[in-house]
Formats: C-alpha cells, sequence, structure tokens
C-alpha cells in the first residue's frame, strides 16, 4: 500500500509573483505538491499559455493574474483578484517575492529608467502574513561586472528582508531570503557566458549550476511549520558558491 504524503501546506494560501517559468515554476510546483492553494502573478501577455498550462499540472486550487508588479496599483490588482476567487474574507499565508528583471549595462550606460525598471520591481513591498520568502541572489554579495542594478537591488532586498523580519515578528511571521547562485533557468542567459563559466569553476558542489526543484524545495522548507524560528536569514542556494 503506498503511504500517503503529507500535506504540510493544506489550507493555506500562497502568493507567488513571477510564476510563469524558471523558479517561479519550480516554486509553484513545490508549495503545490505541499498542498498550498497559489495565486500565481506573471506580466507579460506572451506567458498566458505558460501560466494556463502550469496551472493544469499542478494539484491544488490555483488561479493566475496578470499584472504589473513595478506599478503602484498592482498590490490592489491582486488583492482584487484574490477576493474574486475566495471572498474578502480570504488571507494570503505565504508571500514568495520571485519576479526579478536584469539590465545588463556598465556604469556609464546605466539610465534612470533601468533603476526604475529595476528597483520598483525587485523591492516589491509584501502585505503578506505567516511566511514571507524573498528569493534574491548571491549577486547580492558578489560583484559581477555589468550587472551593478542586478546585484545592488538583491543587496537592497537583503536589507528590507532584516527590516521586514524585525517589524512583523510580533505575530509570528517570518521573513526570509534564498539567494541562488547560477540557476538553469531561461534568465541564465541573459547573464554574460564568462560569468556562469568562472561561478561553475569555483561551486565545490559538482561544479555545476543548480536545478529549480534545488531553489524550491528550500522555499517550500521556509514556507512550512518547519522552518518557524528562522527569521532575517539570507541562505545561500549556490552548491558552495558563497558561503555566508
Amino acid at each position: 500500500m503506498t503511504t500517503p504524503q503529507p500535506l504540510p501546506l493544506k489550507g493555506k494560501i500562497a502568493l507567488i509573483t513571477g510564476a510563469s517559468r524558471g523558479i517561479g515554476a519550480g516554486l509553484a510546483r513545490e508549495l503545490s505538491t505541499r498542498g498550498a492553494s497559489l495565486l500565481l502573478t506573471y506580466t507579460s501577455p506572451s506567458s498566458d499559455s505558460l501560466v494556463t498550462s502550469l496551472i493544469s499540472t499542478l494539484p491544488t486550487p490555483c488561479r493566475s493574474i496578470r499584472v504589473d508588479l513595478s506599478h503602484p496599483s498592482a498590490p490592489s490588482t491582486i488583492l482584487r483578484a484574490l477576493d474574486e476567487w475566495l471572498g474578502p474574507d480570504s488571507k494570503i499565508h505565504i508571500l514568495v517575492n520571485n519576479a526579478a528583471v536584469e539590465v545588463v549595462k556598465g556604469l556609464g550606460e546605466i539610465e534612470i529608467e533601468d533603476y526604475e525598471k529595476v528597483y520598483n520591481l525587485n523591492r516589491f513591498d509584501p502585505r503578506g502574513k505567516n511566511r514571507v520568502i524573498n528569493i534574491g541572489s548571491v549577486g547580492a554579495r558578489c560583484g559581477m561586472k555589468n550587472l551593478g542594478l542586478y546585484c545592488s537591488s538583491k543587496a537592497a532586498l537583503e536589507g528590507l528582508t532584516r527590516c521586514w523580519a524585525a517589524e512583523l515578528g510580533g505575530d509570528g511571521t517570518t521573513v526570509n531570503q534564498v539567494n541562488p547562485g547560477p540557476v538553469a533557468t531561461e534568465m541564465l542567459e541573459n547573464i554574460p557566458r564568462e560569468i556562469v563559466d568562472g561561478q561553475k569553476a569555483r561551486t565545490p558542489l559538482e561544479g555545476r549550476v543548480g536545478t529549480v526543484e534545488e531553489v524550491s524545495r528550500i522555499a517550500g522548507w521556509l514556507a512550512g511549520e518547519e522552518s518557524s524560528w528562522v527569521t532575517g536569514q539570507v541562505l545561500s542556494a549556490s552548491g558552495g558558491l558563497e558561503m555566508y
């Protein structure tokens, strides 16, 4: 007889931003497998079919909403979608801030619009309860040529993670950040190849890039009760590339 798998997140509602592909889609699969119902956000109309296909494979109730997270109205738009789906008394128990963009430019090439594009999205302010999980990058603590905006935004997210942990802990809410190293996703293709090859060469675990599943399992643990005494922390999910 097959033993039923435990569902530690059953009854929980999780909001995952940037969930159409890559790590975002992996996070959706992991949290759904653990029992959470999901509200998934994405930005581009070209991702409509990706999200529809993803939801069709998930074992728990899921909805999606296309919304530009860099716009000030995004939080209210997301909450309206939640109300329409589950009613005005519904609450978000798990917030995963995964959405991000990269701008690969040298210092002399960066323009004001680039700052707005990266920082308005990567520093999206959560309004959730119980578990907040920010997806950062090892770039937050190391210098990468032509990635100043991306790396600095992830470093800023670390600071916010600690501040939110200090502010929100009174009601049992935890706030943590996962910093992946290079992961086999479409976003990795935007990183200069010499940077990725150098990272692989310096990675103690098998000299390779990580997988979406390896990062998603860490976030799945942070979303559950097992991590209830962990907050304000940044976990390097990089195979030892960066050791904190």
